[in-house]
């Protein structure tokens, strides 16, 4: 995958799938550390141990619609190209927590890419799950959380398209603010 974010909404979807109703996302990136990662925290149903020893191989998948999985292997194989790190960890009916850590300053490091589109647009198709969006940098933090945003909209659903749009171009400026790396 060319962009982290695509990264991101691929373990997103995996989260969904695993009836997770609290999905965490943290994005630290510190140039002075030369340090980039990303962080996704779910309360789903989790993996056994025996698919978690198998997560990271392209063959291994859940799905019952073809016989490859290559989303978890993709991130960790971009998280070790760009001389960082992955890790996975899952507990049966308590849910999984994923790292992976890149070279901010490799070449290797794919861009962030869309990454409010991302928040966003999943979050507008699965109102029923909290999602917690968290982006720090040495500037500062931004914290995207749907539950502060479903408060402000006093019932207005997240899914109209003047309200995506709003929170998309609200994120950018947020992230903007704190000097990203797109």
């Amino acid at each position: 995958m060319k962009e982290l974010s695509l990264h991101i909404l691929d373990i997103l979807q995996n989260s969904i799938t695993a009836q997770a109703n609290l999905i965490e996302i943290e994005v630290f990136e510190n140039k002075m550390k030369n340090v980039y990662s990303i962080g996704i925290k779910d309360n789903g149903k989790g993996m056994s141990e025996e698919i978690l020893s198998h997560v990271t191989d392209p063959y291994c998948t859940s799905r019952t619609t073809r016989k490859v999985g290559l989303g978890i292997p993709l991130f960790k194989q971009n998280a070790e190209r760009s001389e960082g790190s992955f890790t996975i960890n899952s507990v049966l009916g308590k849910g999984t927590v994923l790292k992976a850590i890149f070279q901010h300053n490799n070449i290797d490091r794919p861009m962030l890419g869309d990454i409010a589109g991302v928040i966003v647009l999943t979050a507008a198709a699965n109102e029923n799950i909290r999602f917690i969006f968290t982006h720090t940098t040495e500037t500062g933090e931004y914290i995207f959380d749907t539950d502060e945003i479903k408060e402000a909209l006093g019932g207005m659903s997240i899914n109209q398209p003047q309200v995506i749009r709003y929170l998309k171009e609200m994120i950018r400026e947020n992230l903007t603010e704190i000097n990203y790396s797109k």
